[in-house]
Formats: C-alpha cells, sequence, structure tokens
C-alpha cells in the first residue's frame, strides 16, 4: 500500500518551499545569446536525489516508469514517479555516477519526493540522500561544443548520452529551436573551479532562460502546483520515452499501461504562447474553451518568460478541444492561447 505524496501544508513540504521562486524576464541579450555565441546558466531550480546500495537499481526499478535495472554508464533517461491512480508526483533525468544512480529533478518537490520514496526501501539495501547542496547544476545551449572541449575530454554525440569526467556528468539533452544543450552535474567545487573557463566564451544568463527551452523542447516537469494531475501520456511522457511498457510493476501501472493499450488518449500536451507575465501565468492554470466555459479543458504544465512577448507555456490540454474555437487562460473570456509546433510528432489516436 502506498501513501500519498505530502501536500504543500504536510510535513514534508516543510522542509521544502511549496513553490519556486518567481524568476524575472530576462533581457533579450539573454535569450539572444542562445542563438550567438552560447550561453550557460546555473540551474538552482533543480534539486539532486542519490541512492546507493547494492539493491538502489532493483528498488528504483520497482518504482518509476523507466528501467533504472539495466541503465548503464554511457546514458541518461527520463523517468517519472507515479501515485498508485498513475499521476505523475515527480520528473526526473536518471543517470550512474560510479555505484550512485543520481535523480535530477524539480526542487520545490524533491523533500516530499525523497521522504515517500524512502518509505518503501523497507529491507532493500538502498538509501536515497540529497545531493543537492553538494552539486552544481549548469545548463549550456547554442554553440558550446569549443568552451566544453576545456573541460571535458570527449563530448555526449546523441540525446541522453553522457560522458563523465572529474569535472562531473555531462549530458546532452534534447535540442531546442535547434540549438544544442548539455547539462553538466559535477561536486560544486569542481565545476566552481572550471565555469571561469566559459566566462569570455559563453554568456552566464539567467535560469530562466533554460526553463524556456525545456518548454521550446517539449519536455514536461513536474513542479509542486501539478503533482497529481497527469498521467504520463497526458504529457507526452510515453513520447519522449520516459516510459517503458516492458518493465515490470510500479506504482501506477496498471492505470499507465491501460491508457496505453485499452483506449484512446484524449489528452496530451501542447505548446502555445500567451499574453501576460509570470505572474498571472503560471503552472496549475486552468485552460477553458470559448464553446465550453463552465469546465476547464486543460491545465498550463510549465510557464517560461518568453523573448518575443508574453509567456511561453506547455499545457495539457483536450485534444477534442485543439479542433475549433478558441482555448484561454483562466476563463472562457481570458487570454487567447496561440499555439505553437511541438518539435516532435505525436501519434495518432485514433
Amino acid at each position: 500500500m502506498t501513501a500519498p505524496l505530502a501536500s504543500a501544508s504536510g510535513p514534508a513540504a516543510a522542509a521544502a518551499p511549496a513553490t519556486l521562486p518567481l524568476l524575472a524576464r530576462p533581457a533579450r541579450e539573454e535569450f539572444d545569446a542562445v542563438s550567438g555565441s552560447g550561453a550557460y546558466m546555473l540551474l538552482t531550480q533543480f534539486g539532486v536525489i542519490d541512492a546507493n546500495g547494492d539493491d538502489a537499481a532493483s528498488f528504483l526499478h520497482g518504482q518509476l516508469t523507466n528501467d533504472t535495472q539495466h541503465l548503464d554508464a554511457a546514458s541518461a533517461r527520463l523517468s517519472g514517479y507515479c501515485s498508485p491512480k498513475g499521476r505523475l508526483l515527480a520528473s526526473f533525468l536518471s543517470w550512474r555516477s560510479g555505484e550512485t544512480i543520481r535523480l535530477l529533478l524539480s526542487k520545490d518537490v524533491q523533500a516530499a519526493v525523497q521522504k515517500r520514496l524512502s518509505m518503501f526501501v523497507l529491507r532493500a539495501k538502498a538509501k536515497l540522500t540529497d545531493a543537492s547542496s553538494e552539486l552544481a547544476v549548469v545548463g549550456l545551449a547554442g554553440d558550446v561544443r569549443k568552451a566544453l572541449s576545456g573541460v571535458f575530454d570527449a563530448l555526449p554525440d546523441g540525446v541522453h548520452v553522457k560522458v563523465d569526467a572529474p569535472a562531473g556528468s555531462l549530458i546532452r539533452v534534447p535540442d531546442a529551436l535547434g540549438k544544442l544543450r548539455y547539462l553538466w552535474i559535477g561536486p560544486k567545487a569542481e565545476v566552481e573551479a572550471r565555469l571561469p573557463q566559459l566566462d569570455g566564451k559563453l554568456a552566464r544568463v539567467s535560469a530562466a532562460v533554460w526553463d524556456w527551452l525545456d518548454i521550446r523542447a517539449g519536455e514536461p516537469r513536474i513542479t509542486q502546483p501539478v503533482v497529481e494531475q497527469f498521467v504520463p501520456q497526458m504529457v507526452n511522457f510515453d513520447v519522449l520515452g520516459g516510459v517503458n511498457f516492458r518493465k515490470g510493476c510500479y506504482p501506477g501501472q496498471e492505470v499507465v499501461a491501460r491508457s496505453q493499450y485499452r483506449g484512446t488518449i484524449k489528452r496530451r500536451a501542447s505548446l502555445a504562447n500567451v499574453a501576460g507575465e509570470l505572474d498571472t501565468v503560471k503552472a496549475g492554470a486552468e485552460l477553458f474553451h470559448s464553446d465550453d466555459p463552465g469546465q476547464p479543458c486543460g491545465m498550463v504544465v510549465n510557464a517560461a518568460s518568453a523573448p518575443e512577448g508574453g509567456v511561453d507555456v506547455l499545457v495539457e490540454v483536450k485534444l477534442a478541444a485543439l479542433t475549433s474555437g478558441s482555448i484561454h487562460l483562466g476563463a472562457a473570456d481570458g487570454p487567447a492561447l496561440t499555439f505553437l509546433p511541438l518539435p516532435y510528432a505525436l501519434p495518432a489516436e485514433v
């Protein structure tokens, strides 16, 4: 039997902020740096959970939506953690660092997720620890390969390929707007000692630029406002490789499998822009269709300031609502969403 993830008022939430700090809109030149000389950013919006012990891989394999039992040293994988009802409690990028399995997730859900996972370790030889204070997380985007070659002897040659060095792990993540992107996660002292090698070659920009790039890559991130709102397919996790449908059981697996094989998936994630700022356009905000103002047709998953103005959003929405009329933020007479093409194709729902 599994227990619900603590809410913002629960004991686990008391160990971490209920919401992430609101990041100011980046200056236009910060966005432009990604398309120009390249940019890097310190990603304080993420936390890291380390899993150690002889049974760490098998334990996580039985809890997450993807295969951790066969996670090799040169790869990273997306995965999710679901409630018994198949609703996402967290989303992760997972990889091996030596004998440790690392889970990168939104910092505002880390304490609650780590506590919940630890409840089910039981007799397994596995221990979960918060490694966030020991590690630095750096995002790099654009023409950054030459700058990175001064830190790493080799660079990942494909998406979710990983290389290791004394400075930590370098993982290539999906491109955004045709620009290369990497995550560099390593011991704080090692990273801080090498960051000056990037200065002068790359622009240092706000972490908010990374949030925008993640949205333009179509990659959802589960944060506190949307905990337990979505089955993985609703946010395209199946398309992005975040669910392994051949692995054994995990919490919510029956619901996730039933959604995949026994019925039409009627809700998906889409990319859009909407007028406003992040103080009003937020994760968890409801969407309404012009023809059905009485009930919501979707929800904002992630939001980030956009360089051309307004806010770019990744939204979960009823597919039927996209066929006619218009979709609005907050109410049927609220700001209208302008939909943009996702950078990947969705399967045809029949």
